[in-house]
């Protein structure tokens, strides 16, 4: 599915959810159509600017699973910052917040989705948390220590949590709460 409601594209859109969405419904921070997980969807126009051009950079993290066995070496070296392509003439220092081996996910999948792999081919799974989004910066930063991306799932934007929220599935939030777990205190006019 793409994050938004219009293509030109022949897609899966946000508009096919069994959801009856308020006009002017819009996605903050879009997922690609290779990712997966926890997605803000609002009516207020302002959420977009307090959470990416705020006073405070916000906490984005991803459960990721890479291809081959990650070592300590390898996890020392994302964890001090990896230089990624953002341009085809610029590069960018990455340096997430934080970086560990995590357990696999307890996530539903369809049996025939294309991104299931063996799980006996070796694979490791990462939690990454980032405070900047470039494009495809988590793909590119597994990608600069050798371990190619399979499957990336936002799982919390700050204390804003996936949780058990399955795909396709929509949740609401009153605004004191929402803006609560994301932790931004200034979005009364």
């Amino acid at each position: 599915m793409v994050s938004q409601f219009v293509s030109d594209v022949r897609v899966r859109l946000l508009g096919d959810l069994d959801f009856d969405f308020p006009e002017g419904t819009h996605a903050v921070g879009r997922l690609d159509s290779h990712s997966e997980g926890l997605l803000i969807l609002t009516t207020n126009k302002k959420v977009t600017r307090l959470l990416f051009q705020g006073v405070k950079p916000h906490e984005r993290s991803y459960h990721v699973r890479v291809k081959g066995a990650v070592t300590d070496a390898t996890l020392e070296r994302l964890r001090t910052g990896v230089t990624i392509p953002v341009t085809a003439t610029t590069d960018h220092l990455a340096i997430p917040q934080r970086v560990a081996i995590v357990p696999a996910p307890a996530v539903d999948m369809e049996p025939d989705d294309p991104r299931i792999w063996p799980e006996r081919a070796p694979h490791t799974w990462l939690e990454i948390t980032l405070t900047e989004g470039k494009y495809h910066q988590v793909r590119k930063m597994t990608g600069a220590v050798k371990h190619r991306c399979q499957r990336l799932i936002r799982t919390a934007i700050e204390d804003l949590q996936l949780g058990t929220l399955g795909p396709g599935q929509v949740t609401e939030l009153s605004e004191e709460t929402f803006f609560r777990l994301l932790k931004i205190d200034e979005y009364r006019d």
